[in-house]
């Protein structure tokens, strides 16, 4: 290993010295300019002016078998070549993935990849940094490499170093599968579209008033009455709990962690209709299919409300092996200030003694919050004084201004999906803003990270998933992961463009923005 390292540090100076003689300084700095195609912009890219070519007789290695694998089942689709792989092998491929080598620096997320004539080789510290990697490395080769069909090529990647790693920990996306029923797959294949771009929580908003999504084997009739319909009246759906831990185990593969909502206090006419004695005058409400909110709430007085919630957060943390539960707490208009405030310090409770750390939208700042409660920041204003407080207090706060990160705004007036009530949010809109400074008091150091949020009123297909999520999702994404120092709208837009002819490949439905200049094949 150390002499291959050396062989590639040795070609990359003679690379670079052979530009540099052969072309003059400028020339050399030209050929030797890196391509600005990845999204997350990385932290430092340093270009030598070589090129590796990715041929049929090429193999690949890797130290961790799940990231060796994800990378030669890309490649082989698309390039129709062999590319033996070999996990844990002292011999490197012509694509090497190493869990060794990278600076500390990068930490856990991080990676270093080098690119030269001979070969690539990325190395990370833990498997989630090679995953990264590979990611940049996939965006560094031709847009045909994403596709499902052979594609004759070239298979180029530009040569030179790449250092990279996260500015926030959280780099989240939410997905409502509550107010429209997503299947397995579909939650599967948005996953996967996350991993492109470095995603490493997905919120799944399992309930709400028009549905409650996941089986509790003590409330049997919270999924199977509870999750019969949805917005508009259709037949809904709910996962089983083996569906819920397959979710798990296929976003773990793409190193994403799970978070699952269950929101309460309001937002529960799904629960609320499923069980009678839920209710504070003992009858159930009807099934609710429209999109109004803030009409419902858990009975406060009630001793089995917490019962409920002990047995149903029980179950959800038994099967989710991340370190957060969201509770919600939005929009509780028919809870009362101060039932509100004894709700949410039970819940918090609840959640602690199942092991879990509780995440809730940022109304919960207004109550007393657990030291290792999450407050999700969703206002469309720079400033909320219970957050500042709350921050100031120690609480970390994931930020998700709803007229910034929301993914189901509407682009413009004329889109024909989402809403506007916190208004129309293009490309320009959700990249440019600083999630460290954006919400007065609360520094970065109080930023746990940000989220994009998909509400699904009127989302019902994986194409308009799609359509509303793309191009703004990597828009949220670079904010949480590339240094404030590599932000340019300018620079964003050509990383963004370059993205159109994969997403064209990957049959990714997504909104042509008329503030991006889209290359061909896009």
């Amino acid at each position: 290993m150390r002499l291959r390292r050396a062989l590639l540090a040795l070609l990359t100076a003679v690379g670079l010295v052979c530009a540099g003689a052969s072309l003059g300084a400028g020339q050399a700095a030209a050929a030797a300019a890196f391509p600005n195609t990845v999204v997350p912009a990385p932290v430092s890219e340093t270009a030598n002016g070589s090129t590796f070519a990715l041929t049929s007789t090429a193999t690949l290695s890797s130290d961790d078998a799940n990231v060796g694998g994800y990378l030669a089942g890309v490649l082989r689709a698309s390039t129709g070549f062999p590319l033996p792989l070999t996990v844990g092998s002292s011999r490197p491929g012509s694509i090497a993935l190493e869990l060794s080598g990278a600076p500390s620096t990068v930490g856990t997320e991080g990676y270093q990849l080098t690119a030269t004539a001979t070969g690539v080789v990325v190395q990370a510290n833990q498997p989630a940094g090679l995953f990264h990697g590979v990611q940049t490395l996939l965006q560094l080769l031709p847009p045909a490499v994403m596709g499902s069909t052979v594609n004759p090529g070239p298979w180029t990647v530009p040569g030179g170093t790449v250092v990279d790693y996260p500015r926030f920990e959280h780099r989240g996306a939410m997905l409502d599968v509550a107010r429209h029923f997503f299947t397995v797959a579909q939650v599967e294949r948005y996953i996967d579209e996350l991993a492109l771009y470095k995603i490493d929580y997905l919120h799944l908003h399992l309930s709400d008033d028009q549905g409650w999504r996941i089986a509790v084997n003590s409330w049997p009739n919270l999924a199977v009455h509870g999750g019969s319909t949805e917005v508009g009246g259709g037949p809904g759906g709910y996962y089983t709990q083996a569906d819920y831990s397959a979710i798990v185990a296929y976003a773990a593969s793409r190193y994403l962690t799970v978070v699952p909502e269950i929101d309460m206090p309001g937002h529960t006419n799904a629960a609320l209709a499923s069980y009678a004695q839920l209710n504070c005058n003992g009858v159930a409400p009807p099934l609710y299919t429209g999109t109004n909110v803030g009409f419902s709430s858990l009975c406060v007085s009630l001793p089995l409300t917490y019962t409920f919630i002990d047995q149903v957060i029980g179950e959800l943390a038994a099967l989710t092996p991340g370190p957060y539960i969201h509770i919600g707490g939005d929009e509780a208009s028919s809870t009362p200030a101060s039932d509100y405030a004894t709700f949410i310090s039970h819940a918090q409770q609840i959640v602690a003694a199942h092991g879990k750390a509780v995440v809730g939208w940022h109304d919960i700042a207004n109550t007393t919050l657990l030291p290792s409660t999450v407050a999700q920041y969703w206002g469309t204003t720079a400033t909320d004084a219970a957050v500042a407080s709350a921050a100031a207090n120690g609480t970390k706060v994931v930020m998700s201004p709803a007229n910034l990160a929301y993914l189901d705004m509407k682009y413009t007036r004329k889109t024909r999906l989402g809403q506007n009530w916190a208004g129309y949010i293009d490309v320009n809109k959700a990249y440019g803003w600083n999630p460290g400074s954006y919400l007065s008091g609360v520094g970065e150091s109080s930023v746990l990270g940000v989220e994009a949020p998909l509400w699904t009123e009127t989302i019902v297909t994986s194409a308009d998933i799609d359509y509303m999520a793309f191009p703004r999702l990597p828009a949220i994404a670079e904010l949480g992961w590339s240094p404030w120092s590599t932000h340019s709208v300018t620079g964003f837009h050509q990383r963004l463009g370059a993205q159109g002819p994969r997403w064209k490949t990957m049959g990714v439905s997504y909104y042509h923005s008329t503030e991006v200049t889209w290359p061909s094949g896009s």
